[in-house]
């Protein structure tokens, strides 16, 4: 009897921890999806409520004057779309691919010099150059002044993804390496076919890294773009957040009533469509990137 009871207490326990469990995640969850929907009815609030009453889940009055607003120029936001999904994909398959060989490379114990290269590497992630010979380098030496290939090169690789990828190689039994060497496989034979497929979990995490920061990319476009159809989409929606300021426009010759122009409502709407598209890929690749991160982490 006394057996029997203290299983149902401890059936009754389980029970109850799964249950704070449960709302703790809740609670967790509800405290980071509250931001992202503020955001997106905020966008549709009016800007006299904004002021008066400040952002609110429920609005008053729903409006679509800042999408409209931003529709205003809708070729012209179709093209700064079209350029911000060609430069994340070119930048995050080329990253992938120059950051996992680099990463198969310094893991070969072969390799001579692998270790003085594991620190140049590394040098870079405490110094750095600075913005002016950076800027010099792109606009006198490699002559990419307002091409597209100026906002993909600087971002195209990075040393922590670099040595994300090396520690995964560390995963990988030598032997596989070794039984490929026999049966005649050259290096990037071995690289292809066996370190790729297996790095799928690595690739996920460090492609998602790559493709996040090419679609948030404005401070290169801004420096280094002058043709209005190469501007991404983060710094054309920046643009248009900065005409929404009504000193500008009155500097402009425009005549606007300031209650009217959804200066407030406006930042959440370029947020929402900035934001919108990249969240879609995070489901792809949720599976594979805690365990890129766990083994990238482990691995010394």
């Amino acid at each position: 009897m006394a057996v029997q009871t203290n299983k149902i207490r401890q059936s009754f326990d389980n029970r109850l921890l799964i249950a704070v469990f449960y709302v703790v995640i809740g609670i967790f969850t509800f405290l980071c999806l509250f931001p992202f929907v503020l955001m997106i009815t905020s966008s549709f609030m009016k800007e006299s409520e904004i002021v008066a009453e400040g952002y609110k889940i429920f609005p008053r009055e729903w409006t679509l004057s800042a999408y409209q607003f931003l529709l205003n120029k809708s070729n012209k936001l179709l093209n700064a779309y079209k350029v911000t999904i060609i430069n994340t994909l070119i930048g995050t398959v080329l990253g992938l691919f120059f950051m996992s060989m680099a990463g198969f490379v310094l893991n070969r114990k072969d390799f001579k010099y692998r270790n003085a290269f594991s620190f140049f590497i590394y040098f870079t992630t405490l110094f750095s150059g600075g913005l002016v010979p950076t800027y010099m380098n792109i606009v006198n030496n490699l002559h990419l002044k307002d091409s597209v290939w100026a906002m993909i090169l600087p971002g195209l690789m990075s040393a922590w993804s670099i040595f994300l990828m090396r520690n995964f190689m560390k995963s990988i039994p030598d032997s596989l390496y070794e039984s490929a060497t026999l049966d005649g496989a050259g290096d990037f034979r071995i690289y292809w076919q066996i370190f790729m497929p297996l790095a799928i979990p690595s690739l996920a995490t460090v492609g998602l890294f790559l493709a996040l920061g090419f679609w948030n990319e404005w401070y290169n476009a801004m420096l280094y773009i002058e043709t209005e159809s190469k501007i991404p989409l983060q710094y054309f929606l920046k643009r248009m957040v900065d005409q929404t300021n009504v000193q500008t426009l009155i500097k402009q010759g425009v005549q606007i009533d300031a209650a009217d122009l959804p200066t407030q409502s406006i930042k959440m709407a370029t947020a929402v469509m900035a934001t919108g598209p990249i969240i879609l890929l995070y489901p792809f690749v949720q599976r594979y990137f805690v365990g890129g991160l766990t083994i990238g982490a482990v691995k010394g």
